[in-house]
C-alpha cells in the first residue's frame, strides 16, 4: 500500500516542512539537473567498492560485526545528516509501516550479504542478485524493444558470471535469500522514493528514517561481534568507511535516481552491478576480465541503452 500523509498537521510540523524545502531548495534544483542515470553509475561504483572494503575486515572483525558496523554507522550519519525523525511525524501509519518494513528488509538484506561474500566470490553474489532484478524488469517490459533489452542484458551477465551450485551450499542459501530480499528492497525503496510529502529531499529522508530501524534490528545479532573494532580506531574507522561507501553514498544515489526513473527502467538497469563488479575488480584486485567477460559487458551495455520507459510512463513522471 502506497503510503499517505495526513492533510492536516500543526503548525509547528509546518514550520519544519517549510523549514525544510528552504534548507534543500538549492540544492535540489541542482540535482534535478542532473540525468538520473548519472546517480545510478555513482551507486553502482560504490555498491562493489563498499563490500570490497568490508571483506578485507573479516580477517579482525566477525562478518555480521562488519554488517552491524555498516548498518549503524550509515543509520548514524543519516541521524546528522537528515534527522530524519522529523519526517516519520508527517506520515500516517501506513507511511511508518512501509519505512519500517524497508528498515527490517535493508537490516537483514545487508547481514545475508555479508555471510555470503564471506563464503563466494564477490561476483557471484552479485550475479545471484541479479536474478531478482530480472523479474522485476520483466513485469515491466511490455513493449517488443524492452523485451530485447531484456534478453540482452540477461545474455550479458550470464556471460560474465557463471553461477555453479556446488562447493558451498550455505554461501548460496545466503545469496539467493539476499536476492529476495534486494527485490523488496527495490519494490519499497522506489515506493519511497516516489512518495510525495512536499519536502525536496523527502525521499533521502524517509531512508534515513529506515536505516535508523535497520539499526535497532540488526544490533541483537551484529554487536558482540562489532566490539573488538572498537579497542582498535583503524578497524573502527574502517568500519565507518565501509557504512558510507555501502549504505549512505549507493542508497541515497539509488534514491535520487528511482525517484525519476520507472521501477522496471531501475531494475534493468541493476544489471550494469556485475559489470562494474568486474571492471572494480580488474583495476583494485587486479582480475582481469576474459574475452567473454569483455562480450558480456558489451551486451549489457547494449540491452541497457536499448531499453526504454514507454511514453505515457516518461510523461506522467514529467507532468509530476
Amino acid at each position: 500500500m502506497t503510503p499517505s500523509y495526513h492533510p492536516s498537521v500543526s503548525p509547528r510540523t509546518q514550520s519544519v516542512a517549510q523549514g525544510s524545502r528552504q534548507t534543500d531548495g538549492s540544492g535540489a534544483r541542482s540535482v534535478e539537473r542532473l540525468p538520473p542515470q548519472s546517480f545510478f553509475l555513482v551507486s553502482a561504483v560504490f555498491h562493489y567498492l563498499g563490500p570490497s572494503l568490508a571483506v578485507l575486515l573479516f580477517a579482525s572483525v566477525d562478518v555480521l560485526g562488519v554488517a552491524w558496523l555498516r548498518i549503524a554507522s550509515a543509520a548514524a550519519v543519516f541521524a546528522l545528516w537528515r534527522r530524519p525523525w522529523r519526517v516519520v511525524a508527517r506520515l500516517d501509519r501506513g507511511g511508518r509501516w512501509t519505512l519500517a518494513w524497508l528498515g527490517v528488509v535493508l537490516a537483514a538484506m545487508n547481514s545475508l550479504f555479508y555471510l555470503a561474500v564471506d563464503r563466494l566470490p564477490l561476483s557471484t553474489v552479485g550475479a545471484i542478485e541479479f536474478l531478482g532484478t530480472v523479474l522485476l524488469a520483466a513485469a515491466g517490459a511490455r513493449t517488443r524493444r524492452n523485451a530485447v533489452a531484456l534478453a540482452l542484458t540477461v545474455l550479458g551477465v550470464a556471460a560474465i558470471t557463471e553461477v555453479r551450485l556446488a562447493g558451498a551450499p550455505l554461501g548460496f542459501a545466503f545469496a539467493f535469500a539476499n536476492c529476495a530480499l534486494f527485490m523488496c528492497y527495490v519494490i519499497l525503496g522506489h515506493r519511497v522514493a516516489t512518495t510525495s510529502d512536499g519536502a525536496a529531499m523527502g525521499g533521502i529522508d524517509r531512508l534515513g528514517a529506515s536505516m535508523l530501524v535497520a539499526g535497532v534490528v540488526a544490533t541483537p545479532i551484529g554487536l558482540g561481534g562489532a566490539l573488538p573494532a572498537f579497542a582498535h580506531p583503524m578497524l573502527l574507522l574502517a568500519g565507518v568507511g565501509v557504512g558510507v561507501c555501502s549504505s549512505v553514498v549507493p542508497y541515497v544515489t539509488d534514491q535520487l535516481a528511482m525517484a525519476r526513473l520507472p521501477r522496471a527502467t531501475f531494475a534493468l538497469m541493476l544489471a550494469l552491478l556485475p559489470v562494474f563488479a568486474t571492471v572494480i575488480g580488474a583495476i583494485v584486485l587486479r582480475q582481469l576480465p576474459t574475452g567473454q567477460d569483455l562480450l558480456g559487458i558489451a551486451l549489457v551495455v547494449a540491452g541497457v541503452a536499448l531499453h526504454q520507459a514507454a511514453p505515457a510512463t516518461r510523461s506522467r513522471k514529467q507532468a509530476a
